[in-house]
């Protein structure tokens, strides 16, 4: 179990240019995140610089047999925080990542199982990330977040992630 205000061990980076192992990391975020196990991820994938979460609706009902906007916000949050942090492990690096700012506009009712997908918002924000950290030691991302269910876009979210400098 958990306690407040002690950090949870970090996860071995993996071998020089390779990716974390999906089952691996949400294994260790399930642990790290308490929360993590009741949101319904089903499984996840990279491509390039997309991030993709597909879940199970039921976890995240609301009253109306919908969506719960509060558990989609924070699915959003946590999908963005874990983009930054592999794309920091693909580099070597582990560092702190915290979530600065973040935004969603609701679109149309969650009515079923979908899928979460997250991309840099900018063409060059991971290489200006990488140049901040390599000028600052710490940097910036925004990233966007996408809830699809089927075609339907139903969500679409905004953030700006912080990592913070290392030490």
């Amino acid at each position: 179990m958990r306690e407040i205000g002690i950090s949870h061990p970090r996860l071995p980076l993996p071998a020089p240019g390779q990716e974390d192992d999906p089952h691996q990391f949400l294994s260790w975020l399930g642990e790290a995140i308490p929360m993590v196990p009741a949101l319904g991820i089903r499984e996840m994938s990279r491509d390039g610089d997309s991030l993709t979460w597909t879940l199970s609706l039921t976890p995240s009902l609301n009253d109306k047999g919908t969506g719960f906007g509060g558990a989609l916000a924070a699915q959003t949050t946590l999908l963005g925080w874990c983009w930054t942090t592999l794309w920091l492990r693909r580099h070597g690096l582990t560092r702190d990542v915290v979530v600065a700012e973040a935004t969603q506009r609701f679109l149309a009712p969650v009515t079923g199982d979908y899928r979460l997908v997250c991309v840099p918002a900018t063409e060059d924000a991971t290489a200006r990330l990488a140049e901040r950290l390599e000028l600052r030691d710490k940097g910036r991302i925004p990233l966007v977040q996408r809830l699809w269910c089927g075609d339907i876009l139903c969500l679409e979210a905004r953030g700006d992630y912080a990592v913070l400098p290392a030490g």
